[in-house]
């Protein structure tokens, strides 16, 4: 498959020259610690609904990967080839990761929320030969959905289910037979083994431009965020990992599965978000490190005064996707001890800036962190010029962390011949170097750390009958930070429309539950500027005004 890859050697070169690319693989730090604490539990899990508890050591971590990455090669993945996965925050999206790694695959991890119409793009779009789905997850039959797009996938090849029957058991396939015994896995490995600098991972983002983009990342550009992340936080291999974040997530993929294992930490990963649940995990495995959303650090705050005592091993909390409302952060420094810590990132780049644990607590509130080590930040006005500290302007990043390109799309890599990617993000930075996002110049809402595809939905309510116009914006919610408002115009074949209309077509399409509009109001006309363009800055005023009844909510 032709990637589009984009890695030029002088970038390399100086990557190289400041320590930035150590040319480590996740395998490398896999076998370190197998080595010195196999007896460690690399990875906790606990599955929600079943109210289970599942534990691996790095021992047998290890020697699971291996049987699986053997197993892998017997099914016919090749070097290079494309796996996904759509899981939720189980064990084996680690594993599955770790054992692309040993045989030079390529992981492409896949959202649990994801649907029909998500999926059909993204499976064709990576050419993906083999897919790891659950059988069932939260009363969702993955097995009946993928059933229903195989004959649209040419190059899916192999599909695995967990707790599936038959052929397609992942676990047949991959974990009862011993294939580690039926070749030299040491030979298949170092044969199949990768560069520090091949692609190892391809995450979707959800596109403004009605296609979501394959973002590729190598081992390189992810240890290059890793290592300083954990070095910003103080992080050490006496500190557990929670992480309730989804792993399909650049967030859960680089500090819920890469992390860890660079730390020769335990990894406590938790399938289904649910604040009293957490508390009870926190209590039992003392983590000290997590990271989430919001609207997660704002669940738990409400649920930690019935948990006294119970949660003082969390140290840190680092939360992005969304600015802290500063009373979440007060109440916090009341019922956590955890320090509060905000971040902003991207799928493109991994956390690009993040605030100290040694900052004041209001540092969390008012401010977006200041930058990594080994990464660049400037904002700048329409034309590229440097704006001085306090104004507003367009956020531009460059430096180690950054991805490699689109996958097949490399004429929208968007970095200039200084390496300066934009991020579509508008910023102004303090004379400390601290930034505060102050809105997006791209068509995206974040509903609860979540981009919705705004373009696409829109695209999609076109052809809805009866709506002549319609604009997506986001009104501001408490908890989630944005949810999804939809303003439409009739033509004179209608006379009304309602909420729940939208919502039946939309899913009749496929759509996730997550995309879909929480709010709608029939306008008269839309606004416009002289050349017709929809004024959208308007509607977001507009939609400020927006008070959702929590019983309608999604």
């Amino acid at each position: 498959m032709e990637t589009g890859i984009t890695l030029n050697p002088e970038r390399r070169a100086a990557m190289v020259q400041t320590g930035a690319w150590s040319d480590k693989l996740i395998t490398d730090y896999l076998e370190q610690a197998a080595a010195n604490t196999p007896d460690r539990d690399a990875i906790v899990g606990y599955q929600v609904t079943e109210d289970s508890r599942t534990a691996l050591t790095y021992r047998e971590l290890n020697d699971t990967v291996t049987r699986m990455a053997a197993g892998l090669a017997q099914t016919g993945i090749r070097k290079g080839d494309v796996v996904a996965c759509q899981l939720p925050n189980w064990w084996q999206t680690t594993a599955l990761h770790l054992a692309c790694m040993r045989i030079g695959a390529i992981l492409n991890p896949l959202m649990p929320i994801f649907r029909e119409r998500e999926l059909r793009f993204m499976l064709k779009h990576g050419e993906a030969k083999l897919l790891v789905i659950p059988k069932v997850f939260r009363g969702f039959d993955y097995q009946a959905m993928i059933d229903g797009i195989l004959p649209e996938l040419p190059s899916l090849e192999t599909l695995l289910v967990i707790g599936g029957d038959g052929d397609r058991s992942f676990e047949q396939r991959l974990l009862t037979t011993a294939w580690e015994d039926r070749q030299d896995t040491s030979v298949l490995f170092s044969e199949r083994k990768p560069t520090a600098d091949d692609i190892i991972q391809i995450l979707y983002t959800s596109g403004t431009t009605g296609e979501p983009k394959g973002v590729m990342h190598t081992s390189n550009t992810l240890f290059s965020n890793v290592r300083p992340y954990a070095d910003r936080l103080h992080l050490t291999p006496e500190d557990k990992v929670l992480m309730v974040s989804p792993l399909a997530h650049q967030t859960g993929f680089l500090y819920g599965i890469m992390m860890p294992v660079y730390l020769g930490t335990t990894a406590i990963l938790q399938d289904i978000w649910d604040a009293e649940y957490v508390c009870k995990v926190i209590a039992a495995e003392k983590p000290a490190f997590t990271m989430a959303a919001t609207p997660f650090l704002a669940d738990l705050v409400k649920a930690a005064p019935h948990h006294q005592g119970e949660l003082d091993s969390l140290r840190i909390f680092v939360s992005a996707g969304a600015p802290i409302p500063s009373v979440v952060v007060e109440q916090a420094g009341k019922v956590l001890n955890a320090k509060i810590v905000s971040a902003w990132g991207m799928t493109e780049n991994g956390a690009v800036t993040m605030t100290c644990p040694e900052d004041p607590a209001e540092r969390a509130s008012q401010s977006d962190g200041k930058v990594l080590p080994y990464m660049e930040i400037k904002v700048t006005d329409f034309k590229g010029n440097k704006l001085p500290s306090g104004q507003e302007g367009n956020l531009m990043v460059r430096g180690a962390s950054q991805f490699v390109g689109y996958l097949k799309r490399p004429e929208l890599y968007g970095t200039d011949e200084d390496g300066w990617f934009s991020t579509g993000d508008l910023a102004r930075m303090d004379p400390d170097g601290y930034i505060r996002i102050t809105g997006r110049t791209k068509d995206v809402v974040i509903r609860g750390g979540e981009n919705i595809p705004v373009v696409e939905v829109e695209n999609l309510l076109y052809k809805f009958p009866g709506i002549a116009d319609v604009a997506l914006v986001g009104c501001p919610d408490e908890r989630l930070g944005e949810r999804l408002c939809a303003y439409v115009t009739l033509d004179e074949t209608a006379t009304d429309l309602t909420l729940d209309q939208v919502k039946a077509y939309l899913t009749e399409q496929q759509l996730s539950r997550n995309y879909l509009p929480e709010h709608l109001e029939v306008i008269e006309a839309m606004p416009r500027t002289a050349s017709g363009k929809i004024q959208k800055f308007k509607l977001r005023e507009q939609a400020k005004e927006v008070r959702l009844d929590p019983a309608k909510r999604s």
